[in-house]
């Protein structure tokens, strides 16, 4: 928290200190500090990016499976820095935040890139191109799932670690291919490394993939203005919708479910997914809502669409396939 006068305020903006972390959190410093600057003119402070460790970097260097370490693992502890005031803005990725409320804070969505998955393979091979038994690194059920879903003949490894230490795994002698979120090679600058944008027919993305939430306490009026003009309310009501589908399932972001939504001509569409991790049973379901965005109770009506969807994914037989596969951990 800067000494300086209220006019002048610095915000400190809290990120993990990985590199896909700094790039994402300094898009939104340079936002919010041409946000001051719009507001207060010469008289306004900057955003200036605040390193916070957490539990989940160190378990990133062991290799720890994140379903082992628990939901929330890199966004616990980034949210006690915000409310303890170590820092005053926080930037998360949404997918990865837990899907109850939480008072303390309030949360914008910064315009949103393309959720879907990527793969980086040996010789620019597609998912549906790599020889039989070839082995595929991913760390995610939801990933693990789909792939055996459509490939059968993969050998599935696991896989963690950053963007470049896990695409640093394919090759001739280790993994042909690697599937990872088209949006961290976007935000750090490594897209051209993709052999293919694997479509949401063949692996459905994570709820609110490609997403940022950034958090500040609610108590603090100055952050609460100041990151308010970052909103995008298209971004935000579709991440909402499909964290919505997650919520209704009671389940965690490391759970087999997927989720995908579009806003088109004052429609929006949602489809969610919850998928066996041996690939032999795929549950989707799909539901539209008119809605004027931004207005009325967008966000609420967003939510409701996710949560129906979830129902009916109940109702198909989901909470079967989560139990069987957290049993099975």
């Amino acid at each position: 928290m800067s000494s300086q006068s209220a006019e002048a305020r610095d915000l400190l903006v809290g990120t993990r200190a990985s590199n896909l972390a700094r790039t994402q959190a300094g898009t939104v410093r340079d936002a919010l500090t041409g946000v001051l600057k719009d507001m207060l003119g010469d008289a306004a402070g900057v955003a200036e990016l605040h390193f916070v460790h957490t539990p989940g970097d160190a378990s990133q260097k062991a290799q720890t499976p994140v379903n082992r370490i628990g939901v929330g693992v890199f966004t616990e502890t980034l949210r006690n820095a915000l409310a303890d005031g170590e820092c005053d803005v926080a930037v998360h990725s949404f997918k990865d935040l837990p899907t109850a409320p939480d008072d303390r804070f309030i949360a914008v969505v910064p315009p949103r890139v393309d959720p879907r998955e990527v793969l980086v393979s040996v010789d620019g091979l597609s998912l549906r191109e790599l020889p039989e038994g070839a082995k595929v690194g991913t760390g995610a059920p939801r990933r693990v799932s789909q792939i055996r879903a459509l490939r059968p003949d993969l050998e599935v490894c696991p896989l963690r670690g950053n963007i470049d230490t896990r695409m640093g795994r394919v090759s001739d002698d280790d993994l042909a291919a690697v599937v990872l979120a088209r949006a961290g090679l976007e935000r750090v600058g490594v897209l051209d490394r993709a052999s293919e944008t694997v479509t949401v027919d063949d692996i459905l993305p994570a709820p609110a993939q490609g997403a940022l939430c950034v958090e500040v306490r609610a108590d603090d009026e100055e952050a609460v203005a100041a990151v308010l003009g970052l909103d995008d309310p298209v971004a935000h009501a579709t991440a909402v919708a499909e964290r919505a589908v997650l919520a209704e399932l009671q389940a965690g972001c490391t759970a087999p479910v997927g989720a995908w939504s579009t806003y088109v001509d004052g429609t929006l569409t949602l489809r969610g997914g919850v998928f066996a991790l041996d690939g032999s049973r795929q549950l989707l379901r799909e539901r539209s809502v008119d809605l004027e965005i931004p207005q009325g109770p967008w966000l609420s009506t967003a939510a409701d669409l996710g949560h129906a969807v979830g129902r009916e994914l109940i109702d198909g037989g989901a909470a079967e396939i989560i139990t069987d596969i957290v049993g099975a951990r």
